[in-house]
């Protein structure tokens, strides 16, 4: 990790001693910007109960810039679309250099919990949830059985 500025270096350390419930995060060996994350899907969602896998990047330009996170777990929302390209404010136009990768995550477990199908990245989904949010929500749940095997 020596050619890692300090700040990457002291969030990947909180990240490991201080693991934020829910999410594990872990730096790969061989590229210490690219993250395995695996978050577990939150309660009283229909992700609960499923593992989702997803990566996290950090460009040469983070802090200044947001790091880049994509789900590779497979899952029915409105705000991720098939490619699993997350669309979430912070990722974007809000990023701050305040914000932490742990944040990042957190931001991401709180959208799987409340999806914002007003700012969809993915309009076919946003509509069934629009339109008829309990099917929407018992896609999503089958999903999470099918491709998120906790």
């Amino acid at each position: 990790m020596a050619s890692l500025n300090r700040r990457i270096q002291k969030e990947t350390e909180r990240l490991t001693n201080d693991p934020v419930i829910g999410i594990s995060a872990h730096a790969d060996p061989a590229n210490p910007r690219y993250f395995h994350i695996q978050i577990a899907g939150p309660v009283s969602s229909p992700y609960e109960g499923g593992i989702f896998e997803l990566e996290l990047f950090l460009p040469d330009e983070y802090p200044m810039c947001p790091p880049k996170v994509r789900f590779l777990t497979k899952i029915y929302h409105p705000n991720v679309d098939r490619l699993g390209r997350i669309c979430l404010d912070i990722l974007k136009d809000k990023w701050s250099p305040a914000l932490q990768i742990r944040s990042v995550l957190l931001s991401i477990q709180a959208l799987m919990s409340s999806p914002n199908p007003d700012d969809p990245l993915d309009p076919q989904i946003a509509r069934h949830w629009v339109e008829d949010e309990a099917g929407a929500l018992r896609v999503a749940t089958d999903w999470c059985r099918q491709y998120a095997r906790g």
